[in-house]
């Protein structure tokens, strides 16, 4: 197996079979057809590795690196090239590297930036972690210029609870477990916990709601979605539910704020009614917290 970075061993963990794919073959067309929806309705990989304009992504130019920058304490990156382009994307790494990188979250040159969520991505069966990598290895590669990326000292994330392992094909069968999966491919609680000294705390707080988040349409608080009454979404029918997730609109038919509104149009308006059932059903089982922005929107 090639050699994995050193740093990959500070890193959390995966299962060894997860790290060790070979896609000889060409993907069968059941496997492009799982990855593309692991990729466009779940994890949403274009939101942070294809540059928008005006009228959305430019697909002509997808995977060939995001326009955002992400800033934290010690970092500033942008999503790099991740298409299949040899120079300046990922199609000189083998299986192993991008795998490492998506659930791992380990680079050519060490752990990288937490605007990675691998930890969200540990949880991926060992089927869809494939389906995703072929996908992946199907698209047009985009020769692009390099973003500068900094990062100082080490990186760290902390897993998110319950997706410290790959889940397996069974854990699916079962609706409640299948709507954790669901949820933590989509990343509901990175926007959705409150915070606890600026760190998310999904032990207390999860699904409680509070976090700021600026964009250029302006600043928006992440909403309370636990069942509470009043300050969550325990009154709102599972079709309000839905509609918020698909469609970015409120109980009053508002459009959401971004970036809910773009990431529900852009990809959850995508997702299959038997995920969808299954993330309501899951939400549903989120004990009430209050004490923080009550959901109008």
């Amino acid at each position: 197996m090639p050699r994995i970075s050193a740093s990959f061993h500070r890193a959390p963990r995966v299962a060894l079979a997860t790290l060790c794919l070979a896609l000889a073959a060409p993907a069968a067309a059941a496997d492009l057809d799982r990855g593309r929806y692991l990729v466009e309705a779940l994890t949403a990989c274009d939101n942070c590795h294809t540059p928008r304009g005006p009228d959305g992504y430019l697909r002509d130019k997808r995977f060939s690196g995001g326009s955002q920058t992400f800033n934290g304490a010690n970092y500033s990156v942008r999503g790099p090239n991740i298409s299949p382009d040899a120079a300046t994307g990922a199609g000189a790494w083998n299986d192993d590297r991008l795998t490492a990188a998506i659930v791992a979250g380990v680079g050519p040159d060490g752990r990288l930036a937490p605007a990675m969520p691998s930890e969200y991505y540990r949880i991926l069966t060992a089927r869809d972690l494939e389906a995703i990598v072929a996908f992946l290895r199907a698209a047009a590669p985009v020769e692009a210029a390099r973003p500068i990326q900094r990062r100082d000292g080490e990186q760290t994330a902390e897993t998110f609870p319950g997706a410290e392992t790959p889940f397996e094909e069974k854990d699916l069968a079962d609706p409640l477990r299948r709507g954790f999966y669901v949820a933590t491919l989509a990343r509901c609680m990175e926007c959705h916990s409150g915070e606890t000294n600026g760190a998310l705390d999904h032990k207390e707080k999860l699904g409680a709601g509070g976090k700021l988040f600026r964009t250029p349409a302006g600043a928006a608080v992440g909403a309370n979605i636990t069942q509470h009454e009043t300050a969550g979404i325990g009154a709102w029918s599972d079709d309000e539910i839905k509609a918020a997730i698909t469609k970015g609109v409120g109980r009053d038919g508002r459009p959401l704020k971004p970036t809910m509104a773009n990431l529900s149009k852009a990809h959850f308006s995508k997702m299959a009614a038997q995920d969808l059932d299954a993330l309501v059903l899951w939400l549903r089982a989120i004990p009430p917290r209050a004490g923080l922005p009550k959901t109008t929107d």
